[in-house]
């Protein structure tokens, strides 16, 4: 049998090469796939360093777009030149929560820096941009179950506007093990105020996936992971309403939808 890390470090050789693009969804919160001339080139996107790819012998920046993104042309800096990409309009449903712990819906002053100290914890990694790290695209689900909230939608708890919806919300029993949706090295794990036990995994260029609200973590920061590993298992902690699975992809700083990685599976 050949050993794991080895499989690993060839991956590692080839981390300019990818496994199938994600889905050309160029809307807010969807993935812009532009053709460039050279996968070596440093492509930006407001300010962020954008993932390239090859495929076919063809290059690709493969852009992550802001929920907040504003229908229209939108330009990216290809090494010293602008390439213009035509993101499209898309209307998300509106989602109404009722969270009986009034403290996650309007947090406590002695939270708010313990809530601000978790999210540049965490941004350190959204804005990493790690060339060194293979680039996988073809993810996995990281649970089989229904989706109980899909990605984007408007949110509302207890009937105040929140941030919109950012990754997916899977059903499934508490205690259910959580996999690996792909390779990749495990760059944060932490118990968050909203987010409760958390795993966020670098695969690459700007590509990280993140998984909340655990019952445990079975992983340590720098830990390898390959598609299938256990990372942890479903819980209910931080801000929730019963157990599930949140699970986000973020590209070049940008929480997209996770169903543009799978493949097969429509985008709601």
């Amino acid at each position: 049998m050949i050993p794991r890390l080895f499989i690993f470090l060839c991956c590692l050789l080839t981390s300019c090469l990818v496994f199938g693009l994600p889905e050309n969804l160029p809307v807010p919160g969807g993935i812009a796939i532009v053709e460039i001339e050279d996968a070596g080139a440093k492509v930006i996107y407001r300010n962020s360093r954008v993932m390239t790819l090859r495929e076919q012998e063809q290059s690709f920046a493969i852009v992550g777009i802001p929920l907040s993104a504003d229908p229209g042309t939108h330009k990216l800096k290809v090494g010293n030149r602008t390439r213009e990409f035509v993101v499209q309009p898309k209307r998300y449903r509106e989602q109404h929560l009722t969270i009986k712990n009034d403290r996650q819906v309007n947090p406590y002053q002695q939270d708010l820096e313990r809530i601000a100290n978790e999210r540049a914890e965490m941004d350190e990694v959204f804005t990493s941009f790690d060339v060194n790290v293979a680039t996988f695209t073809e993810f996995q689900l990281p649970v089989d179950g229904p989706i109980s909230s899909p990605f984007g939608l408007k949110r509302f708890l207890n009937e105040q506007p929140r941030s919109p919806h950012s990754g997916l919300d899977i059903a499934v029993d508490e205690g259910v093990a959580i996999k690996a949706t792909a390779p990749g090295i495990v760059a944060v794990t932490g118990n968050y105020f909203f987010n409760g036990n958390t795993v966020l995994v670098d695969h690459g260029q700007g590509l990280i996936s993140m998984y909340c609200h655990m019952s445990r973590i079975d992983v340590a920061l720098g830990n390898k992971v390959d598609s299938d590993d256990i990372l942890g298992a479903v819980g209910q902690t931080g801000r929730v309403t019963g157990p599930h699975l949140h699970w986000s992809v973020s590209l070049n700083n940008v929480r997209v939808d996770p169903n543009l990685f799978l493949g097969s599976r429509d985008s709601d």
